[in-house]
Formats: C-alpha cells, structure tokens, sequence
C-alpha cells in the first residue's frame, strides 16, 4: 500500500526542490550531501545558473502559448537549477553521468542489456523481484504533482503526493503524454504530447529507460542491474506473459493476470484519462483498478498482428530520421514508421493500421494500450527496451550528425534543444541522438556479430576436431570390450554400427546447439 498525500514537494521534481520556499523562489539547487553547497559548488562538482530556453519556433499543431504547464519547460516551475560540471550529473550534481561510476566519476563503464529470453531462471525471478520491490518502495527523491501550477496559488500551497519508485516512472509517463487543460471540465486539447507523435519519442524513451535503471540499481544496490528487453518481431502471441516472467491470464477473467503473477496485485496509477478531462482536473495519483491484459483480443483492422523481420528491415532502412511535419503525417520517417503511425511496408504517414512500436500496445489490449497509462504494465519496460535497440541500430547505421535533429518547427516540446518534461535534471532532445555506447550501456543483439560471432567462429574448429574423434574413440571402446567378451556376432557388429550412428548424430546436434548458445543473442 502507498502512503499518499499532499506535501510541499513536487512531481518527478527533487524532494529538496518541492518546498514552498523553493517554489517561490523559482530555484532548484539542492546541496550536495558531500559538502553541503549548492550543488557540490565547493568540491567543483557544479554550480546554480539560470535556465536558458531557446526561443526557436514550434510546430503549428499547438495553437497556445503560456496554458499549459509544460510549455518552455521548466520555466514555470524553477528559472535556475543545477548545471553540473565534467562526469557530474543530477538535480544536485549528486550523481554521475550515465555510463561514469566512481566517487569522482571517472570510471567507465558499459552494461549489456540482453534478451529477456536469454536471462537464466535465476535472473528472470530476480527482475521480477526487482520490478515488484520498485513497486513497493515509496520513492525518497522525488514525488509527484497532483494540481497544476495555478491550482498550486503559484508555488505558496504545493500540492504533491508520494507515490512508489515505480509509479514514479508511470506518472512521468502520464505526465508527458497528458491532454492540456484549458480550463473547467471538459475543455481540453487533445493534440499534445511531449514525448510521443514527433521527433523527441525515441531521444525521451531513451532518457527514460536510464534513468529507471538508475533508481533500480539505487534501491537494490545491483550496479550490474539492466532491463532486458523482448525481441517481439514475428511473435505469434504474447511470449512474454508467463508466471514467471509479466504474468499469464487469469483462466477466470482473461483480462486480469493470473493469481500466480506477482503482477496481479498491483494497482494501476493515472490510466484513467478520459475521467481526468472530463473533471478538467490532473491524475490525483492515487491507487485504481488492478493491472488489465488481453493480448491477441484487439482491434484487428488497427493491427492485424505483431510487427514482423521484414517490416523492422523496411524500417532501419529509412535514411531520414523524420521528414515533414515532424508528426504523424510524415512520410518516409524513420521515427514515424519506428513509432507506428507510417506504414511499416510503404513508409507513408496517416497510416490507418498502426505498425512497429504502436502495434504492440495496441495488441496487448489493456492497461499498455492506452498512452497515459502504458507503463503500468511492466511489459512496457521490456518493449521499449527493444524499440531502443532499434533507434540503436539506426542510429549505428546510417550516423547521423547530432546536427541532424531538428533544431525548430518540430511539434512543441520536441526541437532539438527543448528541455524534456518533466526531467529534472535537465536532458535536452538533441543530446541524445548519439548512440548507446556514449551513453555506456550496449545491447547483446547489435554484439552477434563482432564479440559474440568472433567467439564462434574461434571455437568451431576445435569442436570439428571433437566431432571427428569422439564417435571412433567411444565407438574402439565399445568394439573393444564387445571383443574382450568375446561375442563379437554379426548382430553386436550391426549394433555397434547403429551406437556409431547414434553418436554422430548426438554429436552434430550437440555442436548446433553449442553454436547456437554462442550466438544467442544474433537478431
């Protein structure tokens, strides 16, 4: 059960940063722990500046100007914040960037995200148990706004409540992708979204995934920890709801989990959208309905099935990483046809049939088919993580210049230099449209054929040689003592002929199945 409420604190805004104080001073520059300056200023870790919005011109789909919250981010909220300085990183320089380790961040290092699939029994109960703890833990750092601005009197009566390091995560979601409200129940604007139908939907995804490895690490102290993702493509069904990974269906109602699931105890937070704009108010944070799943039992003239090798082929071939309007009318964009509103087969925007990213929540027909909501469901992590994998092997393949992003007319929220909502620290759009490797983290499928594949080429010919040995020494063995007995028969002979046979064949299985442990993770 979480301890909900109203605090002086803020949203995925730092605790230190949530006071009444803080608010209207409009300054979020905790200290640092260390030396109790503001933002570690005496050990040189950082320093408060002001916050520098570019004034570069949005897209025309967002008519209004200084409504909502999230506009010019997070100027309505704080106009200086921390600016850390070399590897620091964080709301109060407390951290490291993400890839350094160390007490003074210095130390490189890359973690290897690997398919779920390929996890031991092992680790797939230990990333349950991890995804449930976060569940369970409420979240010491930040907290979340359950009144907008105005509603808040302008920062003097804070309205916030303290939700788990899970649901942290799923009201950012919420929070980002949210309608604006224009006032009084009702009276919304649809055509919104911070992190979706534009530009910034792989850059914001791709924060969000490390910034949610790093609280995990935080609360289980597993440095080691990174989400495996699901490799989704030809799937027939959902593969991944079992037990022992996101959870069966329940036999009695099909669009709960299954009582053996850990997940079937859960309780959704923010997916109730339509309600929210019909009252005109924010989600109240507070716990509702149980998780809802019923995979394959959708809509199928918007997703006839799961994507497929040959449309994620059609995809990474796009050169443009987006193209036009820069929303869900672009056509031949990479990150249009990625998200799931271009034709994975044509590549042309508007598309009536949702594709890729899109046409798997959809399918899951439930919780993560709304997009308020989605991250409810734990499926969302292992999803993304594979739809990064692909922004990954774009990226590595075509090599984009940073450049290349947009820097204006780009739906708002989603220029190049737009502060992403509702981080704090502050990410711009653009500085991550670099590849994972500067980011420190790897994933297996893009190793298959450098590390991986060089290790089985290396082995091969050593297994060769065994195959060729070991039918003739185990067959002299048998043969030998079949003639020390002395019933060397025409009936033995053709038996010992058969165990020979036996063995080769035991012996070829065994080497494709070695081979194939090697390249496991090879798309």
């Amino acid at each position: 059960t979480l301890t909900l409420g109203v605090y002086g604190r803020h949203v995925q805004f730092p605790r230190p940063c949530a006071t009444r104080q803080a608010l209207l001073a409009k300054e979020c520059c905790p200290p640092w722990d260390g030396d109790g300056s503001a933002c570690g200023a005496s050990s040189g870790r950082g320093f408060c500046r002001d916050v520098v919005v570019p004034d570069a011109p949005d897209g025309t789909q967002y008519p209004f100007r200084g409504v909502d919250d999230r506009e010019r981010w997070p100027l309505v909220f704080y106009n200086r914040t921390c600016q850390c300085m070399g590897n620091f990183m964080g709301f109060s320089c407390a951290d490291c960037k993400f890839g350094y380790y160390g007490v003074n961040c210095l130390e490189r290092r890359e973690s290897l995200r690997r398919n779920v699939f390929h996890l031991t029994r092992t680790e797939r109960m230990q990333l349950v148990s991890y995804l449930n703890l976060a569940k369970q833990t409420p979240s010491s750092d930040y907290v979340v706004a359950t009144g907008t601005y105005r509603e808040m009197e302008n920062g003097s009566n804070p309205t916030f409540a303290n939700v788990s390091v899970y649901d942290i995560f799923v009201w950012m979601h919420y929070y980002v992708s949210r309608d604006t409200l224009l006032g009084g129940a009702g009276n919304v604007w649809v055509d919104v979204d911070f992190a979706h139908w534009a530009p910034g939907f792989l850059p914001w995804h791709r924060v969000y995934l490390l910034q949610w490895e790093r609280e995990i690490r935080k609360i289980t102290g597993d440095d080691s920890f990174s989400i495996p993702f699901w490799d989704w493509r030809d799937a027939r069904g959902c593969d991944v709801c079992t037990d022992q990974l996101m959870g069966e269906q329940n036999p009695r109602d099909p669009t709960l989990l299954s009582p053996g699931s850990v997940f079937s105890s859960w309780r959704s937070l923010c997916s109730q959208a339509q309600d929210y704009n019909a009252r005109g108010v924010l989600c109240d944070a507070r716990a509702e309905g149980p998780l809802r799943r019923n995979p394959g039992n959708h809509d199928h003239s918007r997703v006839p099935r799961l994507p497929t090798s040959a449309e994620v082929a059609f995809t990474l071939s796009l050169a443009n990483y987006d193209t036009g309007a820069m929303d869900r009318t672009a056509n031949m964009s990479f990150r249009n046809t990625m998200e799931g509103f271009g034709d994975p087969q044509t590549g042309l925007g508007s598309s009536t049939r949702m594709g890729m990213h899109a046409a798997l929540h959809i399918f899951m027909n439930g919780s993560m088919s709304s997009v308020q909501g989605s991250a409810n469901d734990p499926i969302f992590l292992l999803h993304h993580s594979f739809v990064d994998s692909l922004y990954e092997e774009w990226l590595r393949r075509h090599r984009p210049n940073p450049s290349q992003y947009p820097t204006s007319n780009a739906p708002i929220g989603h220029n190049g230099e737009y502060h992403m909502v509702p981080f704090l620290p502050l990410h711009t759009n653009r500085e991550y449209f670099i590849t994972s490797k500067e980011l420190g983290y790897e994933y297996s499928r893009l190793l298959a054929t450098s590390k991986y594949q060089l290790l089985s080429d290396s082995l091969r010919p050593y297994m060769e040689d065994l195959h060729a040995m070991w039918p003739w020494l185990l067959l002299a063995s048998l043969c030998g003592a079949v003639a020390a007995l002395g019933v060397r028969t025409g009936r033995q002979a053709r038996r010992c002929r058969e165990r020979e046979q036996k063995l080769t064949a035991m012996l070829r299985k065994s080497e494709k199945s070695t081979v194939r442990l090697l390249q496991q993770d090879h798309p």
